[in-house]
């Protein structure tokens, strides 16, 4: 938790007592924390997850995340931490509360990563139909060098990271690496918050070793 989120969460706490000390009615104190509760929720988790596109502030944020399995899984897994990508992967398949579904795309999202298509398939299986259900589908014809299929599927995906990310990959696969590389950073610039801290490191991670070998 970074410094201003405790000041913030402080802040809040000291103003409830405020209110309590003062008499306001329990509903407008606990209607009051709600929205305060909500508002920074959306600054300091909500947006650097779904809008922020600086990498600076999105590293900081994961880095610190390591309380919260569900956003630092991404953080291990796009810079290689194999320990403690099988740390958090512990946790998220060890919490009760989590949905079959749920727990099925971060099988699915370790299976990619460890490159083990029988465990995204079989996490595939177990996922509702959703565009991440059909990434990962696409994912798996493309490892198997199914390209045209691959495209096939491209067609049903809407958001435009996904869709540049797999084409990149297609490319790459085939060994066009100019055109995979104008692809990868389509997919960095159509990518915000996670997914985009996601599609930078890979984009730095196989373009600049490739154009180092070439």
């Amino acid at each position: 938790m970074s410094r201003w989120e405790i000041v913030s969460y402080v802040a809040i706490f000291v103003y409830t007592l405020v209110m309590l000390w003062n008499d306001h009615s329990i509903l407008l104190v606990l209607g009051t924390v709600l929205v305060a509760g909500l508002i920074m929720f959306s600054i300091f988790v909500l947006y650097p997850m779904v809008w922020e596109t600086r990498m600076d502030r999105l590293e900081a944020f994961l880095r610190r995340k390591q309380n919260a399995p569900y956003i630092y899984i991404n953080y291990a897994t796009v810079n290689r931490l194999d320990e403690e990508v099988e740390l958090t992967m512990e946790k998220l398949m060890s919490n009760t509360s989590a949905s079959k579904s749920t727990k099925a795309n971060y099988q699915a999202a370790y299976g990619a990563y460890r490159k083990d298509l029988f465990t995204v398939k079989k996490a595939v299986r177990e996922m509702r139909k959703s565009v991440y259900r059909t990434y990962y589908e696409t994912f798996v014809l493309i490892e198997e060098g199914e390209t045209e299929r691959a495209r096939e599927h491209l067609s049903s995906i809407k958001r435009e990271w996904m869709r540049f990310a797999l084409l990149a990959e297609i490319e790459r696969k085939l060994n066009h690496y100019k055109e995979a590389e104008e692809l990868a950073a389509q997919a960095v610039q159509a990518s915000k918050g996670v997914n985009r801290y996601a599609m930078t490191k890979e984009y730095e991670r196989y373009y600049s070793m490739e154009q180092q070998a070439q």
